[in-house]
């Protein structure tokens, strides 16, 4: 697990069967169609997810403060589109010093 690899001194969630992720609408379903060239490139998406379910999850980054409320999220369908690290250092940041 790269928090413990990494020895973060925060915690990371591993959303094991996107429970937390269809939580906040960001799981969409695999269309059937698709399935066979997921399976022929070695995307065995039931497998890696720990599910039966052909669902991919939205890629997300969140922090979320102390008191539970979210600091900052971004969540972008194209999976190419992260958010800079800077961004998250400075929300960081800021609620260091609250």
């Amino acid at each position: 697990m790269t928090a413990e690899k990494d020895e973060v001194q925060f915690e990371v969630l591993s959303d094991v069967g996107q429970s937390v992720a269809r939580q906040f609408g960001l799981v969409f379903p695999v269309a059937e169609v698709l399935r066979p060239i997921y399976k022929n490139i070695g995307a065995d998406l039931p497998a890696y997810n720990g599910t039966e379910s052909w669902e991919l999850p939205m890629p997300g980054t969140f922090v979320v403060a102390k008191d539970g409320t979210i600091a900052l999220a971004f969540v972008d369908a194209d999976y190419t589109h992260r958010l800079e690290p800077e961004a998250i250092v400075q929300c960081l940041r800021t609620l260091a010093k609250s």
